[in-house]
């Protein structure tokens, strides 16, 4: 295609210079991430075609060792094509084989750009194809960060929760539901229900990672294997699990793995969920901890940063908002990614076409969401407190005591107890003492607030107090840990 000038000192070619000035969109290059995972492939890969007797020891030797100045990071400068490229992701991968082979050229004290001892076609990409190196790259990132940083920033959070639902297992607070007060429950069994949702969200990222240990390496350019050796899938699949520590797998159809984004669209609806779940805690973290004199106000918050320019003192639940905002982005990223599997969209006969952008939003949704969960841990959960005496108070004024007497007195009386209790500002448990007909030791037994907290099954009406089944704990899920 004629000259093509290259910055001096950089390590691309002519082909990454050209499709610098093809794809000026956003500025932003493909994630690190997924670069990272190239030169991880690109070392593999090499390995494998020197056991394989394709690469002769000397070259693979020289592309082994700047593949892993690649994925090291010490070489991130040299990547600059934008995310929004070819559809497969070509650009990029021209990129990696370009650098890499002037690297090579470099300890061999060779000048830049001469294309020896190390092709970037014949040497880096034996065996390759853009169409399926870059789908395993971006498998290969995944799975990297959900292990390495969003796993255990779920687990340290699912643990911190727990922790708080073992100590405040006997606080009794309203219940609340459609933002209306309900009856009690313990402020240990409500967190419990954060936790559970936690240890959900490790699961799936667990799921997440098993979906995306199927690699498309091998597949070249549509699936058949043209130009690669039969044992190279599986044998650049073991590489790659050795020097990962994660068991990588030859994906079992190619044709699929590379048609289609299917795998990476089930991984980012796992993030979604957990993104949704979080969202969840935070917002109900902000809600109990309104105030601090005219808001719900059972919990308190630890005060990160001053809240307002113009009102002195004012605090806000600045770490919660963060985790939603990310949430909201999450989902974001998800819809992309969905859209960048559909049919003629990005999925067209035997490619997908929008590799380079699910790619960069399944890599942002895995970091975002591990950064903001230790984040919430460390910054909110770890430093809350339960404000008993506001718990206890708020409970006795709830108009939701009267739940218990509808067994034994009947729900309309106990309706218009509790109507009266509303109109008349008294508690429910003085309106009762006036006008249930109950022994006051059945009225107490029956108003017990700790004693709603369980499942009861009532006696007969008029018969006596209500009988205890049982004790629902607030029990932390059971520990996950790591694999």
């Amino acid at each position: 295609m004629g000259a093509m000038p290259v910055p001096a000192g950089a390590l691309y070619g002519a082909s990454t210079a050209r499709a610098v000035e093809n794809f000026r969109v956003s500025g932003r290059p493909v994630p690190a991430e997924i670069i990272h995972a190239f030169g991880l492939v690109k070392a593999a890969a090499a390995l494998v075609n020197r056991r394989l007797g394709l690469l002769a020891p000397r070259l693979a030797a020289l592309v082994a060792r700047a593949a892993g100045e690649v994925a090291d990071g010490r070489l991130d400068a040299h990547f600059p094509v934008d995310v929004f490229q070819t559809g497969s992701g070509t650009s990029t991968n021209t990129n990696v084989n370009e650098v890499i082979a002037n690297r090579c050229a470099e300890l061999a004290g060779r000048p830049l750009g001469v294309r020896g001892p190390v092709h970037p076609n014949d040497h880096v990409n034996l065996g390759q194809s853009s169409n399926d190196t870059f789908p395993t790259a971006t498998h290969v990132a995944a799975v990297l960060l959900l292990r390495r940083r969003l796993r255990p920033a779920l687990v340290a959070l699912h643990r911190a929760l727990g922790r708080k639902a073992r100590r405040w297992d006997r606080i009794v607070k309203v219940g609340r539901t459609h933002l209306q007060d309900a009856t009690p429950i313990r402020l240990g069994q409500e967190v419990s229900g954060y936790a559970a949702q936690v240890e959900a969200g490790v699961d799936r990222c667990d799921r997440a990672v098993a979906v995306l240990s199927d690699l498309a390496i091998g597949g070249t350019a549509v699936g058949t294997g043209v130009n690669t050796h039969p044992r190279f899938a599986r044998l650049v699949c073991a590489e790659l699990s050795r020097a990962t520590g994660h068991r990588f797998r030859e994906v079992r159809n190619h044709f699929a793995a590379q048609a289609t984004a299917d795998a990476v669209v089930d991984a980012s609806g796992q993030l979604r969920s957990i993104a949704v779940s979080l969202s969840k805690i935070a917002n109900d973290v902000r809600w109990l901890g309104s105030g601090p004199r005219c808001g719900l106000g059972e919990l308190v918050l630890p005060a990160v940063q001053p809240g307002s320019s113009i009102m002195p003192g004012k605090v806000n639940p600045v770490i919660c908002e963060s985790v939603i905002q990310v949430a909201c982005q999450v989902v974001g990223h998800d819809t992309a990614v969905a859209l960048g599997g559909f049919g003629g969209v990005g999925s067209l006969l035997e490619l997908n076409v929008a590799m380079p952008l699910i790619a960069h939003n399944l890599v942002e949704s895995i970091a975002l969401l591990a950064a903001v969960t230790d984040l919430f841990r460390a910054k909110v959960v770890e430093g809350l407190e339960a404000d008993r005496e506001r718990c206890a108070s708020l409970v006795e004024r709830s108009i939701a005591m009267a739940t218990p007497l509808g067994p034994v007195i009947g729900y309309d009386r106990a309706a218009v107890l509790a109507r009266e209790a509303q109109q008349s500002g008294r508690t429910v448990r003085e309106v009762a003492r006036e006008s249930s007909g109950l022994a006051a030791a059945t009225l107490e037994d029956l108003l017990d607030p700790r004693a709603m907290t369980a499942p009861t099954v009532p006696r007969s009406r008029f018969r006596g107090p209500a009988r205890r089944s049982g004790s629902r704990r607030a029990r932390a899920p059971h520990p996950v840990e790591d694999p």
